[in-house]
Parts: structure tokens; sequence; C-alpha cells
């Protein structure tokens, strides 16, 4: 029962099995009550995106700032560089892959479906602010602490990110089960859940193919920079992904991943600099799977993509990925507001890509273990370089 209990990805699986395998058993008044408590959780978890968004985003510029350095300052551009790197890869094998491989799933299957389980009540509960007056709040916040001596309010950020983060691990997240479990059982009443799962399917084949990729080409451009066999690299961090599989955490697989970052001859200092720090602020592997679910969702459903606004997705994704916490599934929450002001991704669409994003959670992490890596060598080789650091 206690592996039950912290185990998140069980929770979801028996959640979407027991939705699909109930859809059509439930009456239909028993159905509702889930229904209506899925109305309840949407609208509770609206109301505090945009506190999210706040309370992870300032004190991660605020903190950088705070300490920031010439190396500290390369090695955010570094690991932002690789996360855009990430997002636009997975962008240009998505938009050439997905329309092949989904092409049977379609708007008209949606359209022929009118079926849907209606709440007994909502009670609305309206954000404070949007979403977009929460990021550029959150970017004036975070810079003013950053360059000024406002260490009170530092302090005071500091402290609701906590609170944030109690919200998150206390509430939404032990709560998430159920609420999928409803999204599966309102799914399977309408006759959609199929056309859904067959993308699940697809859409993990081809996310592990490309995390594969993008480690191959983090490490060979690591080898190119420091003039050393990129396979032997990988190799000697073999071990920290494994151990990301299992943790599926960066910042608990940090031991690991310094012991193994050393062994690449990275000197210990930068290391135990790099390490730690990636861990919270490169997240490759998450931008990876984040966009590659939001394109897939968006050509399921018929909604037009436009390259502009994935381009502006992308950079606004990579930032909250910075803002991110290293805690198993800490990025697709920092993403949800970027999924819902830019893309306008509703609670539905958001639980999906919460689904999706947790069920490839442990590949994801592995990737981000793995590229912290590759940048800590990279830095390792800039600290050298006396012109570059001067």
């Amino acid at each position: 029962m206690n592996f039950l209990k912290k185990n998140l990805l069980l929770q979801i699986i028996i959640a979407i099995a027991l939705g699909i395998l109930l859809g059509n058993i439930l009456p239909e008044p028993l159905s509702r009550v889930f229904s209506t408590f899925n109305s309840l959780f949407g609208n509770f978890l609206n109301f505090t995106i945009p506190l999210i968004i706040v309370g992870l985003i300032v004190p991660a510029i605020g903190n950088i700032g705070k300490s920031a350095g010439k190396l500290l300052i390369v090695t955010t551009l570094i690991a932002y560089g690789s996360t855009l790197f990430s997002g636009f890869l997975t962008y240009g094998v998505s938009m050439s892959i997905f329309p092949e491989i989904l092409q049977s799933n379609s708007l008209e299957v949606f359209e022929e479906q009118n079926k849907t389980l209606l709440p007994y009540f909502n009670i609305d509960i309206p954000p404070m602010f949007d979403i977009m007056s929460a990021l550029v709040i959150s970017f004036i916040l975070g810079i003013c602490i950053a360059y000024s001596q406002y260490n009170y309010l530092q302090g005071v950020f500091n402290d609701f990110q906590d609170v944030v983060m109690s919200i998150i691990n206390r509430v939404i997240i032990p709560l998430l089960p159920l609420f999928i479990f409803g999204i599966f059982l309102n799914m399977t009443y309408s006759g959609q859940v199929f056309i859904i799962l067959g993308t699940f399917i697809k859409v993990i084949g081809v996310i592990f193919v490309l995390h594969i990729l993008l480690l191959v080409i983090q490490y060979v451009i690591a080898g190119v920079f420091v003039s050393r066999n990129p396979l032997v690299l990988m190799k000697n961090m073999l071990p920290a992904y494994f151990t990301a599989l299992g943790t599926q955490s960066s910042a608990a697989t940090i031991p690991v991943t310094l012991e193994q970052t050393l062994k690449n001859d990275v000197d210990p200092k930068i290391a135990g600099f790099a390490i730690p720090f990636c861990a919270t602020i490169h997240l490759g592997g998450s931008t990876l799977k984040i966009v590659a679910c939001a394109i897939a969702l968006m050509m399921i459903q018929g909604t037009p993509i436009d390259p502009l606004q994935m381009i502006g997705f992308i950079f606004m994704l990579g930032i909250a990925m910075i803002a991110a916490p290293g805690v198993p599934g800490g990025a697709i929450m920092a993403a949800l507001g970027v999924l819902n002001s830019i893309l306008g991704f509703n609670t539905e669409q958001q639980s999906l890509m919460i689904a999706l994003y947790i069920a490839m959670d442990s590949f994801g992490t592995a990737c981000n273990v793995m590229g912290d890596g590759a940048i800590a060598v990279i830095v390792d080789k800039i600290s050298k370089n006396k012109t570059i650091m001067s």
C-alpha cells in the first residue's frame, strides 16, 4: 500500500484503466459525481496556476541573481540554450512524423460524439490574475530581486515557493489520479478514449527515440568542444542515467550524477557547482516531452499549429523549465501556465498533458541527468579559458 501511495505513475495507470473499464458500466448518476469533482478540481487548478508561476519563477530568477557570477550566468545560458535546442528539435521531428502516424485521428471523430457527463453543480473560482500577468510580474519581481538588495522580499518569495510546492505535493498531486480517472471515465462514456490511447502509445514511442537522439547530439557537441570521445563521456554517465530511471528526480540523483561527472575528468569544484545547479534549471528531456505531447494533442483535436506561436511557446517554456523544481512532476506543473496562455490548453487538455508526461517521467528525468553531465564538461572547459571568464 505504501508503494502504491508513493508511486504516482502506478496510481495514474490504475486510474486510466479503471476509467476505461467503468466508463460504460457505472450508472450515469454515479458517473456525474466524478464529473462534478473534476469540475471543482479543474477550477481550483486554474486558480492556482498563476500562483504556481509566481511562486516558482520569482525565486528562480532572484536566487540566480543573488550569487550571480560569470560562470553562473554562462551555465544558465548553456542550460537555456540546450532546452531551446531540445524544444526546436522536437518541434521539427514532431511536425514531420506526427501527421503521418496520427492521420487516422481527426477532429471529425470528436464531433460525432455528443454524449458527455455533466456535473451536478459548478463553483467558479476566478484566478486572482491571468497567466500572462503572472508571467510579467514574475519577471519584473525576479529581476528586481536579482539586481537589488531586496533581501526581505527575496525571503518572502522563497517562503511563498515553499507554500506553492506544498500545494502541489499535498493537494494537486494526491488528487490528480482521481481527476484523471474522471477524465477517462468521461472519454469512455463519450467514445473518445481509444483514440487518446492510440495517440499515447505512438507519441511515447517517438519521444523515447527522440530523447536518445538528443543525448547523442549533446555529447557529440560536448566531445567536440573538449576534444574527447563522446561515447566514452556517455558511458561514464550511464550509472546516473539508470539511477534517474528509478528515482524520477534529477535532484535525488545528484550524488550519483556528481560521482560519474568526476570520472569525466571535470574539476571537482566545477562539478560540485554545475551538477546541483543544472539539476534544477536544465530540463531538456522534460521540454522534449512537453513539446511533443502538446503537438500530438493539438493534431488529434484538429487545432491549427501556428509556427510563430510554437516558437514563442518554446522560448517561454524554456524559461518555465529553468524555474521548475527538480522534483517528480515539477516541470509539467511549471509548464501549465505557458500551455494555457500561449497554446490555449483548457483544463482537460492540461490533465492529459500531465498524464502523458508522468507516463514518461523516468525517461525524461534520465535524459535531463545525462544532459547535466554534458553541460558540466563544457562548463569545466570554459572555466579554464581565462579569456572567456575575464
